[in-house]
């Protein structure tokens, strides 16, 4: 498995893959505003690095991670990085695919000297929590929110 910048060519790929995976988890509808924000690979491109996780040459999932002065970030603080839209194909679950892109994110704000990682979870994606409690993260409750009423969101940080 390799963890890389996603290229122009995949990024309609991306954005068909991260609406199938919110989608068909129940995270959004296909047709709310957020499904064309996820669609929008190319927009996350330019405004994080997007990240993809290549697996026997196929996409098996993305990533947009958001250093300090991204517009994708929404709960990093000062120095802190984000990442946000972790996708991976129902084929590829517990592979190991959602860890290393998480992982790639966590390496590149410590190479860059941030203190911490954070992101937004929705409450009921227990897998997810899992996997960010094994890797370090702790919630932060505090910074909880809604972006839209009715929605909260749960924060996780990881501190460097």
């Amino acid at each position: 498995m390799i963890v890389r910048p996603a290229r122009p060519d995949e990024y309609a790929l991306v954005g068909d893959l991260t609406v199938e995976v919110y989608v068909d988890g129940g995270l959004t509808s296909p047709a709310s505003p957020y499904a064309g924000t996820l669609r929008d690979a190319a927009d996350r491109a330019a405004g994080s690095e997007l990240l993809v996780a290549e697996v026997a040459g196929e996409v098996a999932g993305a990533v947009a991670y958001c250093p300090p002065g991204s517009p994708y970030a929404e709960v990093a603080g000062p120095g802190e990085a984000e990442f946000r839209m972790l996708a991976v194909r129902e084929k590829a679950r517990g592979k190991g695919v959602g860890q290393a892109m998480v992982r790639a994110c966590t390496d590149r704000a410590r190479a860059a000297g941030l203190s911490a990682v954070r992101l937004s979870t929705q409450p009921d994606m227990d897998g997810a929590h899992r996997l960010y409690e094994r890797m370090g993260f702790v919630r932060t409750p505090d910074r909880d929110w809604e972006p839209v009423p009715g929605l909260k969101l749960f924060t996780y940080a990881l501190t460097f």
